[in-house]
């Protein structure tokens, strides 16, 4: 059975993850189907949705789901990390359009990793995040540290992996980690709302805004500012830039969509 299920309609691409009696729990083949689903969208799609089937958006990797041992057998915690969950969280950076995350119930372990990639991030009020590594004795993986003091901060980053508790969707929208909350049942709802807005838009326009807005976490300020000078010079040599002027001048909106 298929462990992750795909669509498109109107140029928007919908992935679920689809494992629901483990709560969509993230194993090996999983991650495999995930990143053939990407490759797969990124061809047609505009914008992305992801989400889980059933009660939760992602448990976590699963513990029995394979990848421990690295190239010689011994047992390495760390093995599948390095030749799937790393490229994946990778893969998820680079895309070329614009994606959403639809989280309910669990975001937990690289679940939450996944749920905090989204360039726009929904939660309704059931979900929550949870990095709880530290009571099995791991670290937190997918990125989580990187991408939790990112939006939350560097005091709320340590408070959720060391303390290992779970913070409620109404605290992640407190602490800057979602841009919407969303009623029980309607994150997939909110979710599609934005998408279709992102679909919308100027697809290598928003890529490379992308780019830029990871790049800006890491780079000097003056290698972003010439990062922003050379993305500009080949926005306004391309086809949606006309499409966006034209549209000013005759006061309309800008079919993007059909470039």
């Amino acid at each position: 059975m298929p462990l992750v299920k795909t669509e498109i309609a109107d140029q928007i691409a919908i992935i679920k993850f689809d494992d629901p009696t483990t709560l969509n729990a993230m194993s090996v083949p999983m991650v495999e189907e995930f990143r053939a689903a990407l490759i797969e969208v990124s061809k047609s799609a505009r914008a992305l949705v992801v989400t889980g089937e059933g009660r939760a958006f992602c448990s976590g990797a699963s513990l029995t789901g394979g990848g421990m041992r690295a190239a010689g057998g011994a047992f390495d915690a760390g093995a599948a990390l390095e030749s799937h969950y790393n490229p994946l969280m990778l893969q998820l950076r680079d895309l070329p359009m614009p994606f959403v995350t639809a989280v309910h119930g669990a975001a937990a372990g690289v679940g939450c990793s996944i749920g905090l990639m989204g360039d726009l991030i929904v939660a309704d009020t059931t979900a929550y995040f949870l990095q709880a590594f530290r009571n099995i004795g791991l670290v937190p993986d997918g990125g989580s540290a990187y991408l939790l003091a990112a939006s939350a901060g560097r005091a709320r980053a340590m408070e959720a992996m060391l303390l290992g508790e779970r913070i409620s969707a109404e605290s992640a929208y407190a602490w800057g980690m979602i841009n919407r909350l969303a009623p029980e049942g309607k994150d997939l709802e909110v979710a599609l709302e934005l998408a279709r807005k992102l679909a919308d838009g100027p697809r290598a326009t928003l890529a490379s805004i992308r780019k830029l807005a990871w790049e800006a976490l890491e780079k000097p300020f003056e290698h972003q500012l010439a990062g922003e000078r050379d993305a500009q010079k080949v926005a306004g040599q391309g086809p949606e830039f006309r499409e966006g002027v034209s549209a000013f001048i005759e006061k309309r909106k800008a079919r993007f969509n059909t470039i």
